[in-house]
Parts: C-alpha cells; sequence; structure tokens
C-alpha cells in the first residue's frame, strides 16, 4: 500500500494543494467563487479540499459516512482554519435534504461518484441541493484506466503497480488479490469499487438522461493530481484519443467535468 493512503495528513494535505492549484482556477473560468459561495462537498473525508475554499472565506458542508475521518477533519481544520471551519455531517447524503442543509452555488465530488452505488439515482437525487446557478465538480478516475480499480491500496507493492487487472473477471481478480495476502476488507473493497466503477460513456448518459448541462469538461492523460504525488505535470488528453469513445477510458488518468 502507498505510504499517502496510510498517512491521512498527508492525503489531507496533497487535496488541499491540488485544489488550490488546480480545481479552482478550473471552476474560476466558469463561475465567481468568493466569499459569498456556499459549497457541498459529498464524501469529504478529512476536508482536505474544503481548506482553501474556507481560506478564502467561502462557506462549505461536509458529508461523509466516515465518523473517524471526520474527527479527523475536525482536528485539521481548527489547527489551519480555526476562524472558518467547515459545518461537517456523519450522515448519508440520502438521509439529508436542503431543508436541513440548504442549497449550494457548488457541489464538489473529487474521486467519489466512482465509489458510488445506483448512480443514476444519485444524481438526480442531488439537483434538490443546487442553487439556480448551482454547479457540481466531479473529478475521477474512469473505471477503464491503469488502475481505476484503485488496486493502488493494495498491501502488495506488485499489486498495487500493476495496471488494468481489475478488469479481469470478479472470480479471478477475487482469487490474485487473496493468493497475493490481501486482507479480506482489502478484497472487499475493491470488488466493491469493482462494481460502483464508471467509465466516460456512462458518466456522459447519466448527466444526459437527469437533464445536466456539461459546462466544462476535460479528460487529462496525467490527473492534476499527479504533480504532487509522482512530479508529473498535468497533462490534457490528446484529442485524437479523446475523440475515440470507449478507448479514451484505458488512457485517461483522470476526467475533470462540471455541470449543471
Amino acid at each position: 500500500m502507498q505510504k499517502r493512503h496510510g498517512n491521512r495528513r498527508q492525503y489531507f494535505d496533497e487535496q488541499g494543494i491540488t485544489t488550490e492549484k488546480f480545481v479552482i482556477p478550473y471552476l474560476k473560468d466558469i463561475m465567481p467563487i468568493s466569499k459569498d459561495t456556499r459549497i457541498l462537498e459529498i464524501g469529504c473525508g478529512e476536508g482536505g479540499n474544503m481548506v482553501p475554499f474556507l481560506k478564502m472565506g467561502c462557506e462549505c458542508v461536509g458529508v461523509d459516512l466516515n465518523g473517524p475521518q471526520l474527527e479527523k477533519a475536525k482536528e485539521f481544520f481548527e489547527e489551519i482554519v480555526p476562524e472558518n471551519p467547515a459545518e461537517l455531517h456523519f450522515s448519508n447524503i440520502y438521509d439529508m435534504s436542503a431543508d436541513d442543509i440548504g442549497t449550494f452555488d457548488l457541489i464538489i465530488m473529487r474521486d467519489v461518484i466512482e465509489h458510488i452505488h445506483d448512480q443514476e439515482t444519485f444524481m438526480a437525487y442531488l439537483k434538490q441541493f443546487l442553487s439556480p446557478e448551482g454547479k457540481i465538480f466531479f473529478g475521477f478516475p474512469p473505471w477503464y484506466m491503469p488502475f481505476g480499480g484503485h488496486q493502488q491500496i493494495c498491501h502488495s507493492k506488485f499489486l498495487s503497480k500493476l495496471p488494468w487487472f481489475h478488469l479481469l473477471p470478479a472470480f479471478l481478480y477475487r482469487a490474485i488479490l487473496k493468493a497475493f495476502g490481501e486482507t479480506e476488507k482489502i478484497v472487499s473493497d475493491l470488488l466493491e469499487i469493482k462494481e460502483t466503477g464508471i467509465s466516460m460513456e456512462r458518466f456522459y448518459r447519466i448527466v444526459k438522461k437527469e437533464n445536466y448541462t456539461i459546462v466544462k469538461n476535460t479528460p487529462y492523460l496525467f490527473n492534476p493530481n499527479y504533480e504532487i504525488k509522482f512530479n508529473l505535470k498535468p497533462r490534457e488528453q490528446f484529442p485524437v484519443l479523446k475523440s475515440i469513445p470507449f478507448f479514451r477510458n484505458f488512457y485517461t488518468t483522470c476526467l475533470y467535468c462540471v455541470i449543471e
């Protein structure tokens, strides 16, 4: 398992750096962001993505199912942004409504949509949380990309660096994971991602079906987050590759997309 997945403070800091350096400039091209901006992050974890927005004075609300991570978020916010901490909810988003937390100018989902079951229902449910001009930002790895199965969380150094083997049939995938000594928790988590992983084409179909409009859409050959992880500069997908449906998923490490 990569050290960063076990070091939650490092992961928190990396999230904040990537959001400040890449996500916020990406958004500023299409919407104003100021202290008057209300932001909801679903699947916020320790909340690193919210830090740059909190420093700008934005009102941020975070929702997550992982209680220990939210406790860490409170600690980190108290240290870094004590003057403007986020409002945090240990809850399933389906158990919340706009009556509970209001509507938002921006909803953020970085590396989250690929973990959610029944994404069509989820995308429909999100609409109630959007203000009239509200937008949703997605950043996620397409399922067919080399590490779309999140196998980098494996304890085995070999498997954590083995591309595309998550595309094997489930029974064979499980057998390989077990053969290399992965814990039942890791195996279960990876098989769940195999169920929920989403391709670019499926994502676009859901967006269209739920009557959203794509405001900005950028497939990346090199994920912007790779700059801090691997010292690789972000690079948008080559025009020829990104124009070929399905095939483009295998070589697109991240999709940034904003819808309204």
